[in-house]
């Protein structure tokens, strides 16, 4: 029996097991999933969580169920590419004939003394769950430090204004205006938006250090309740300890059928793949689709293509509460309701209809 063993229960290994369960597993492979949840989660939504504007409930969706799918729950603690074996929660070995790597993302705190410790992450949704305990439990009049203007940190954000009006919300942003990935129309009406609902964004800020309910900002301190953050991303810590080619932010130099040079049973996916893109669960999904079509290929005997065509984004969609949005589809930007009911139905479409 193959035994095909996929680490992570994200986009990419949820996204994997869909295409292949239940009528395209020949009858000779079987598959083994490896998470530390019993449900596949919505990371695109810890925000909400984090905000207190959605119940954990609301994002968990379950895995599949075969009689040839096997779920282990747990930490994942290490992999031996040489004995093609994974270790789970430190003691038992799990062996594989074919492994997909998908075990997802950490912060990155670029070496800013004090941000390990001292603030709150949305990464996980465990981590997600102890963001809401601090945030709900602040006093009114209270002050939260968001550190990155990305996506996450915007959401976030937005959010956290509209569920706890009564704090103040700093956001912290490296650049001249947030969202520097998006065009300037987009960011100059999120903006706009965070001057009508009271979030004050700061931006060229430089975060050299932060300490329990202070955060530095280039040199002056401000006092910060709580501080998240949502400032950067790099590989899982199994990941960036592999001894194999990884770019600087620890993600796995893959080949263009998403393998591991050098190791054509062995393929990589979501966050812990270097790609061209920037991360993303539309990503992860492609690549798990084009895997998913070269694993049938090759138990089917067929000829694998020498490339994989380009893996095409749809586009992006975020959160400015639960009335407003923006976003890019089609590389035309919109804003405002239209916006908001579109992320609404992308969320419920992949909820109920998984993908």
């Amino acid at each position: 029996m193959t035994n095909l063993v996929i680490l992570g229960g994200g986009y990419g290994g949820m996204r994997l097991l869909n295409e292949l369960l239940p009528d395209h597993l020949p009858a000779g492979v079987s598959v083994t999933l490896v998470d530390k949840n019993p449900y596949h989660s919505l990371k695109t939504e810890y925000y909400a969580l984090a905000a207190g504007t959605v119940s954990d409930k609301e994002l968990r969706v379950d895995f599949p169920e075969h009689p040839r799918l096997t779920i282990k729950y747990g930490d994942v603690t290490g992999i031996n590419l040489g004995e093609q074996s994974v270790d789970l929660n430190g003691s038992e070995k799990i062996g594989y004939d074919i492994l997909v790597i998908g075990l997802g993302c950490e912060d990155k705190y670029h070496n800013v003394p004090g941000a390990d410790r001292y603030t709150l992450s949305i990464q996980s949704i465990e981590k997600s769950r102890q963001t809401y305990q601090t945030l709900s439990n602040l006093a009114p009049g209270g002050t939260v430090g968001i550190v990155g203007a990305g996506l996450s940190g915007v959401e976030l954000a937005s959010e956290l204004s509209e569920s706890r009006p009564d704090l103040r919300v700093k956001l912290f942003d490296r650049g001249n205006h947030i969202l520097p990935a998006f065009p300037d129309r987009l960011s100059e009406y999120v903006e706009k938006w965070f001057i009508q609902h009271g979030v004050e964004v700061i931006n060229n800020s430089n975060i050299t250090r932060v300490e329990e309910k202070v955060l530095y900002n280039h040199v002056e301190p401000v006092q910060c309740d709580a501080v998240v953050w949502t400032a950067g991303i790099q590989a899982n810590r199994i990941v960036r300890e592999l001894d194999v080619e990884k770019d600087s932010s620890g993600r796995l130099t893959v080949t263009p059928h998403h393998q591991l040079p050098g190791y054509e049973n062995v393929f990589v996916v979501g966050d812990c793949a270097s790609l061209p893109h920037a991360p993303s669960a539309q990503l992860a999904e492609g690549q798990a689709e084009q895997i998913a079509e070269i694993l049938k290929k090759r138990w089917s005997g067929e000829e694998i293509p020498e490339t994989m065509p380009p893996i095409k984004l749809k586009g992006v969609l975020g959160s400015l509460g639960k009335k407003q949005g923006f976003g890019m589809m089609a590389e035309r930007a919109i804003t405002g309701r239209v916006a908001r009911l579109l992320k609404s139905g992308v969320l419920w479409l992949y909820k109920y209809h998984k993908g």
